[in-house]
């Protein structure tokens, strides 16, 4: 229903700029315009690099702890900078998902 049209000038520069964090967060050049306008926050979609990367992260972290887990015992300060790794990775994970 939408039928009205609106016009901005921009550069080519930030015309461009504009379509790639459109195409990043999957929707078209206006849907973008109208939630920027709005004040909506936009995410943008994470490339198959970077949600691979991501799952080899929470793969190190589980590791991280697996090994941390077996040095408690023989080498616990070790054990602790290994664990305290593992906890670097979870946090950066968590922040992420936000």
């Amino acid at each position: 229903m939408k039928r009205e049209v609106i016009q901005i000038r921009c550069s080519i520069y930030e015309k461009k700029l504009l379509k790639k964090r459109a195409a990043r967060a999957g929707i078209s050049l206006s849907e973008y315009l109208r939630l920027t306008a709005f004040q909506i926050n936009i995410v943008e979609r994470l490339t198959p690099e970077q949600l691979e990367c991501y799952q080899m992260l929470i793969q190190y972290k589980n590791n991280f702890m697996r090994i941390s887990n077996m040095f408690k015992h023989r080498d616990s300060r070790l054990a602790k900078e290994v664990e305290d790794l593992a906890e670097k990775i979870r946090t950066h994970l968590q922040n992420f998902q936000k």
